[in-house]
């Protein structure tokens, strides 16, 4: 029995999507999974509403875990201060129930969140200590937390997805008539880099490159990036088509040629992989565990954060040369399919479940 502890399982975020994977898995087969809900998404509640829960969720996880005879806890979290000391009581009430935790950081950089040597980062120390692992999601991650938690069993496990949605459609040849088709597919939120990416547009169109944008998604920034791309003089060349799931998604993508991903900071983001498995070229930031995903002129182009003048020379470069743009499309599908399946995820979460519940069974008297 293992207790997933995240968002609501209908909430828009990449832990989301993460744990609809993992309990739509062949885990499920193995172990059985509940879902404990934490956070305030899809749920409606006033100001003394949600201190009420935030008092009681500790004392009902606590419950959950005696009821259920859960043996381990998955906490999925991130290194921000919110998500962190919400997620500390989780992870002390597991320990005073007897279970084993799983610490999994899914966004946050280690070194950024406890700056120094002060106090806070030895508390830091300390109280990730308590898990009997930490999984993260790139081999950066990897070394930073083996850095700062000296004997910490801390592990990488990469995100992965259905790949079935995106290959079932086959790819037309490029056309070097036609213009280069962007994409973009998630939230719209400052930290995505999306004035820079219409910046960009505007820029390669100025200089002759027949190219155009679509938005898949919703959020903060869509009256700003509306207005930008009007003052831009793009309003026929942006389309905003709101957020997208399942089929549509998966329709979108494989009508695109190229996403286009300037963030500012990222985790291992769904978007990417479930691009690259649909064959569009990632145009991205060496952020996050992107690097680890993504190699320069084999799967896609990287860019620097905040820089629309090389996301313009790189969607330039792309629409030029349709044979190579093709060459990745082929290397994307083939790196995804074999190293960031959820096959590969539901397996490598079966091993490290049942390393840690076979620390907790008493051994046999002799």
């Amino acid at each position: 029995m293992v207790v997933l502890l995240g968002p609501s399982r209908e909430a828009i975020s990449g832990v989301t999507t993460h744990l609809n994977g993992l309990l739509g898995s062949r885990l499920v087969a193995r172990f059985d999974l509940v879902h404990f809900q934490v956070g305030s998404e899809g749920r409606r509640e006033g100001f003394f509403g949600r201190l009420a829960r935030l008092a009681a969720s500790p004392f009902l996880l606590a419950a959950t875990l005696v009821r259920t005879g859960a043996e381990l806890l998955h906490i999925n979290t991130s290194l921000n201060r919110k998500a962190y000391w919400r997620d500390l009581g989780y992870l002390v009430v597991a320990k005073l129930c007897g279970a084993r935790v799983l610490y999994q950081v899914h966004g946050g950089q280690l070194d950024h969140f406890a700056r120094g040597s002060g106090l806070f980062a030895v508390f830091l120390r300390a109280s990730l200590g308590l898990a009997d692992a930490v999984v993260v999601l790139s081999r950066a991650q990897l070394e930073a937390f083996r850095a700062r938690l000296p004997g910490q069993a801390v592990e990488v496990v990469p995100n992965g997805i259905d790949c079935t949605p995106y290959t079932r459609y086959n790819r037309a040849a490029p056309d070097p008539a036609a213009p280069l088709r962007l994409i973009y597919i998630g939230r719209l939120a400052p930290a995505k880099g999306l004035l820079e990416t219409i910046e960009a547009l505007r820029l390669a169109r100025a200089r002759g490159v027949a190219a155009r944008l679509v938005l898949a998604g919703s959020g903060p920034e869509e009256p700003r990036l509306r207005q930008y791309a009007r003052d831009a003089a793009l309003a026929r060349d942006v389309a905003f088509v709101g957020p997208a799931y399942g089929a549509h998604k998966a329709q979108l993508l494989a009508q695109a040629d190229v996403l286009v991903l300037a963030s500012y900071g990222e985790g291992l983001p769904y978007s990417l992989l479930e691009a690259m498995a649909a064959g569009v070229v990632p145009i991205v930031t060496p952020v996050g565990a992107i690097p680890d995903v993504v190699s320069e002129g084999e799967h896609g182009v990287f860019v620097a954060p905040r820089d629309a003048e090389v996301v313009a020379a790189a969607i330039s470069k792309l629409a030029e040369d349709r044979a190579t743009l093709a060459r990745m499309s082929a290397a994307c599908r083939a790196r995804i399919a074999a190293a960031y399946s959820l096959e590969r995820v539901a397996r490598d979460f079966s091993q490290l479940y049942w390393g840690l519940c076979a620390m907790r069974t008493p051994k046999a008297a002799t």
